[in-house]
């Protein structure tokens, strides 16, 4: 019996089966994934990966990023430190928060794999489109869990998965290595099972936040 990935529940069916990719949906807390047989390989991954042009000096990526870097400055403590998991081979938003005087630790899988960066904790912590890259969902959440400090502050950018009759058209979906797709609901399960406070304060923004015991 299929497990979901995000909250490891077991009311799993088939939801679609789009060009020999079978989708499956968790009625616990709503998230769209693939199967697990079907994920990409790591080679699959990176060289898809290596296509992404996310400069920092492209004004067109900058403003794309800009929803959320202003709201994250707008709360921020001065020089508060923080990474960004997951950041690819441009390092834009990082760039920018740096630039904001922020500190900002990079890490990536695949082009920044400096694992001991995953061992210390942080005023913040961003996912810039990464979370529907997640093989294992839950438990890199846990990881995140971890390492955000009492009263720190997990920013997200993903596409929200909204219109079931969409799907099979939808071009998020058609990125081979997006495996994963987050609904509200489904961050808000997320969001209890590790004692978060969500908010999205824009669109396709979830900002969650360590609550201080």
């Amino acid at each position: 019996m299929a497990t979901c990935p995000v909250c490891e529940g077991r009311a799993v069916r088939l939801f679609a089966s789009v060009g020999g990719r079978d989708y499956l949906r968790c009625a616990e807390c709503t998230a769209t994934f693939l199967q697990q047989e079907q994920l990409p390989t790591p080679e699959r991954e990176f060289a898809e990966y290596r296509l992404h042009q996310n400069r920092v000096d492209d004004p067109g990526y900058r403003a794309f990023l800009e929803p959320l870097a202003s709201r994250m400055l707008s709360r921020l403590a001065p020089g508060s430190s923080g990474i960004d998991y997951g950041c690819g081979s441009g390092h834009a938003l990082a760039t920018m928060l740096r630039q904001a005087g922020h500190h900002v630790t990079l890490y990536d899988p695949f082009f920044e794999p400096h694992r001991e960066a995953l061992d210390a904790r942080y005023d913040f912590i961003t996912c810039t489109e990464v979370v529907e890259h997640f093989h294992q969902p839950a438990r890199e959440f846990a990881r995140l869990a971890r390492m955000l400090k009492p009263g720190g502050l997990l920013a997200i950018q993903t596409r929200l998965q909204t219109d079931d009759t969409r799907f099979a058209r939808w071009n998020y979906r058609r990125d081979p290595t997006h495996v994963v797709f987050y609904r509200e609901e489904t961050f808000l399960t997320i969001a209890r099972r590790h004692d978060w406070i969500m908010e999205i304060p824009a669109r396709n923004l979830v900002f969650l936040t360590q609550e201080e015991k």
